[in-house]
């Protein structure tokens, strides 16, 4: 059985309050997402108290790693006190990255149809894109690594990734989950519940 697992979203960026496709897109989070982090670690330290024996593992952008140090400062352990992991970067949106959909579609005229048709599958153009299929292929080799109660910082397509291939929904469900930045996901014993 998987063990114990605290998922945290990176807080908000200003690309994120724009709505802009962020994918790999190195981003810092804004004063929102800063607070949303504090709050999140300040949450945590209160569910969890002593922390020992948990392994903390972000993403290697700087959206990731600053939130995951907000997080173990909020439960006063030592910001520095975690790796990253590269299997837990955001999926790349290849010639996508840094547009909204307002943008995609007047430069391209029914690109966002074509990727709601089947948005798990889909793989925009350009580069290193991947889709959510692909995402969850690569976030899959990092899950099957975890061994011991686990903080991870991450992003949203890989949060939705966890909830696919942990059973939680399908994967037409998760292509198009909300995953908020105000709170995280503990994911114990095949249920998954915000907090």
């Amino acid at each position: 059985m998987l063990p114990l697992l605290y998922i945290i979203r990176h807080g908000q960026t200003d690309w994120n309050a724009e709505e802009r496709l962020q994918g790999r897109a190195d981003k810092d989070i804004n004063a929102v997402g800063r607070a949303q982090a504090d709050r999140n670690g300040e949450r945590l330290a209160e569910l969890l108290g002593d922390a020992s024996g948990f392994d903390f593992v972000c993403s290697p952008l700087r959206r990731t790693r600053e939130t995951m140090e907000r997080v173990r400062a909020g439960m006063g352990l030592d910001p520095a006190g975690y790796r990253t992991d590269p299997r837990l970067m955001e999926l790349h949106f290849g010639d996508w990255q840094g547009l909204t959909y307002k943008e995609l579609e007047a430069a391209t005229p029914g690109s966002t149809a074509a990727r709601s048709t089947d948005k798990w599958r889909f793989v925009p153009p350009g580069g290193e894109a991947e889709s959510y299929e692909m995402l969850a292929v690569r976030v899959k080799t990092w899950l099957d690594e975890v061994r011991q109660p686990t903080v991870c910082v991450t992003h949203g397509g890989v949060m939705r990734a966890l909830l696919y291939l942990n059973g939680l929904v399908s994967s037409d469900e998760a292509s198009g989950h909300e995953i908020p930045q105000d709170r995280f996901l503990r994911l114990r014993d095949g249920r998954a519940e915000w907090l």
